[in-house]
């Protein structure tokens, strides 16, 4: 296995395609002040570049639609300065100095958040960005990659999106993954693996040590194995609560995976943030979801790519279980958009040059399974902020909310086919390459990575 999944020791496409990944590059920005160096040292940390703030940048002209509200302000004026937005209204004053760029009554919506990704190499991260995802949140790499990815974005200007990072996939089987740090050494004899609550323990700890957001780790078996049945329970609510309790002081708390409805019932009733994908879910699980406030991502690009032959999986009996899960997924996903579940929006991509997903399909994917237009757009914006507990930062295009924003032609709550005709992103203040985000249209099939459906 390449990427922490339970694939038996062996080398998966993935895998293959993560390391052209890294040797692809990060796409361009557009730099005012390219020409200008990248700061100074910080006090104490020689040798490495100062974080860079965005120079001034003021949008005119502007439809400021806000997902919370579902309200636009027309001839909106918006101003980004250091990372943040400094005002945002019709009348606002513009920036001094900077560029100033009137949007000719184009919509400016926040910039989107997809909520489960395995972004493991500068190209992929980039893609994430081209795809209109300013925020990712992980849903765990090999290697910490995705710690790394958070700290490019934080020194600005560097073509990736925001990272919440999740580090290591806590599963039974850490497979090279046990090699991302020595202190995971002492798991390898185990005879069964990471399943007594202090091995589980053992693994949360290491991964806060290195700095993560939120831990990622699962309930049952995965789809996207034929030798795996995805409604057998790996993880009980025991084993599930002493991951959950060891990850009581991450913001971001515990992202689960689990398919099969008992074993989203004990994650549930565990402690767990959000269930990942919660595909057999019963209306009984439903309604604890609702009670607790668990989140719920379900992924649809991740069981789309499953359910159609050519893409990445082409085994007859992947096929034909995607199938079945998505007509399943059917009936789920509106039945918890009627109980008040909130919905966050996740590809449960890679990004790799074969990922034909964005976050942009899976809002079009979601208001296809029931949500409303302004709902799946909440889905990656405001309810994706408050899944990571940042509904103070994202999500929104208030004065003091991160500097992430798109510009879109038309309104994605009457058409979200106007989230197919990017003109530009902006992130962190600065602005992504015009046009980039134009891939969208490319299609809704996710390339799964090898720990994750």
């Amino acid at each position: 296995m390449t990427s922490g999944g339970e694939t038996g020791g062996r080398v998966t496409r993935r895998g293959a395609l993560a390391g052209f990944g890294a040797a692809a590059g990060a796409a361009a920005l557009w730099h005012p002040q390219a020409a200008g160096g990248h700061g100074h040292d910080e006090p104490g940390h020689p040798g490495h570049a100062a974080r860079r703030d965005a120079p001034p940048l003021t949008l005119t002209g502007a439809s400021l639609l806000d997902p919370a509200t579902g309200a636009t302000i027309e001839d909106a004026t918006i101003v980004f300065a250091r990372g943040v937005v400094r005002r945002a209204g019709r009348g606002a004053r513009p920036a001094r100095g900077g560029r100033v760029i009137d949007v000719g009554g184009a919509y400016v919506i926040p910039g989107l958040i997809d909520a489960h990704v395995h972004v493991s190499t500068v190209a992929a991260a980039s893609s994430a960005l081209a795809g209109g995802a300013t925020s990712v949140r992980s849903a765990s790499t090999s290697f910490f990659q995705d710690v790394g990815v958070r700290a490019l974005a934080e020194y600005g200007g560097q073509g990736v999106p925001r990272a919440f990072a999740a580090g290591l996939f806590v599963t039974p089987n850490l497979g090279d993954s046990i090699l991302a740090d020595p202190r995971l050494a002492r798991l390898a004899s185990l005879p069964e693996g990471v399943r007594s609550p202090e091995a589980l323990r053992h693994v949360v700890r290491v991964n806060i040590a290195r700095g993560v957001d939120l831990i990622k780790t699962r309930s049952t078996e995965r789809a996207g194995l034929p030798e795996q049945d995805p409604r057998v329970q790996v993880y009980d609510e025991r084993q599930l609560r002493a991951v959950v309790d060891a990850a009581r002081r991450l913001r971001g708390g515990v992202a689960c995976h689990g398919h099969g409805d008992e074993g989203i019932r004990d994650s549930v009733r565990a402690g767990v943030r959000s269930v990942e994908h919660g595909t057999f879910a019963s209306a009984a699980t439903l309604d604890e979801m609702r009670t607790r406030g668990t989140f719920l991502v379900p992924t649809l690009s991740a069981v789309v790519d499953l359910a159609e032959p050519g893409g990445e999986y082409t085994d007859p009996r992947l096929v034909e279980r995607g199938r079945e899960m998505l007509a399943i997924l059917r009936a789920t996903v509106p039945a918890a958009y009627a109980r008040g579940i909130p919905i966050a929006a996740g590809t449960d991509t890679s990004y790799t040059p074969a990922s034909r997903s964005t976050i942009v399909g899976e809002i079009r994917l979601l208001a296809e399974f029931g949500l409303s237009n302004l709902d799946a757009l909440r889905a990656a914006t405001t309810t994706g902020a408050a899944l990571l507990r940042r509904s103070r930062e994202l999500g929104r295009l208030h004065p003091g909310y991160a500097a992430d924003a798109l510009v879109v032609d038309g309104d994605p709550t009457a058409d979200l086919a106007a989230l197919d005709a990017v003109r530009f992103a902006v992130t962190g203040g600065w602005i992504a390459r015009e046009g980039a985000t134009t891939a969208a249209r490319a299609g809704t099939k996710a390339q799964l990575d090898a720990h994750a459906l």
